[in-house]
């Protein structure tokens, strides 16, 4: 079996529904190679080729998958360069129009990229576009120029922009923070022993994101969203303690086991 569809069978054996995939004959899929330091925190190496990612063309999307969304999640590796760019544009296009929430999350990688500089513009040139954003703290210092990442002004007068429902800063195990239109709060990390990161912020993103589904107005309500943000931050919590991305990420119920131990 091929890595394509050893990947493709992956997806499926965790219960993702792949049905969306496309697969190219002549291209090769994209590896990342993960190497880890002492605490757990990780360096990538990139092998594109280019990978069949990069030459996806936007008439190859379909556009009746969107209409069985809630959320449109997207990261900044695929504005890198064209054709990938303009298939991003035009889903977001056509996910705005079909009534979902927009979901960011830069996920820099720098090596990906032909300069900083350009890193910089291409995730700016979408930022306003986003219902819900995370970021990380070394990403705002990125997008800042250098500015102080834990100031809040600073969040909020360069980052939060009109469209913005949510914006969620993660700060590793310290928790995160949170701001909407109508609050600004911080929530503390759960202690855990790091093991390997890698995956941690996504694990982060699929927690707030799946309970965001089922309640797009979550953050509407100050109470349901703190309640969402720490059932994130166990996801991304839990997610460190393991070797792997996949195989590290929880389910519902041992995050619920663990928010129990918590509040009782």
């Amino acid at each position: 079996m091929s890595l394509v569809y050893m990947l493709a069978d992956i997806l499926v054996q965790n219960n993702v529904d792949n049905f969306g995939m496309r697969f190219d004959p002549h291209a090769r899929t994209a590896l990342a190679f993960v190497t880890l330091r002492d605490d757990g925190e990780r360096e990538f190496m990139f092998y594109c080729n280019p990978s069949a990612d990069m030459l996806l063309h936007q008439d190859e999307i379909d556009a009746n998958l969107f209409k069985k969304a809630n959320i449109f999640h997207y990261g900044s590796i695929s504005l890198t360069e064209e054709p990938r760019r303009s298939a991003h544009l035009a889903a977001m296009d056509i996910a705005k129009k079909t009534g979902c929430l927009i979901s960011f999350d830069p996920n820099l990688r720098l090596p990906l990229w032909p300069s900083a500089e350009a890193a910089r513009d291409g995730i700016m040139s979408i930022w306003n576009q986003s219902d819900i954003t995370k970021i990380s703290e070394e990403e705002i210092t990125f997008l800042t120029g250098g500015d102080d990442p834990y100031d809040d002004d600073v969040v909020l007068k360069k980052l939060f922009h009109p469209n913005l429902k949510l914006l969620l800063v993660t700060d590793g195990a310290q928790g995160c923070r949170y701001y909407t239109k109508l609050c600004r709060y911080s929530r503390a990390g759960f202690k855990a022993e790091a093991v390997d990161t890698t995956g941690a912020g996504h694990a982060f993103v699929g927690g707030i994101l799946n309970i965001l589904a089922s309640d797009p107005n979550l953050y509407k309500d100050e109470k349901r969203l703190r309640e969402a943000v720490q059932f994130a931050n166990v996801c991304g919590a839990i997610t460190v303690t393991k070797r792997g991305a996949i195989p590290a990420l929880p389910t519902k119920e041992a995050v619920l086991q663990i928010l129990s131990k918590v509040s009782a």
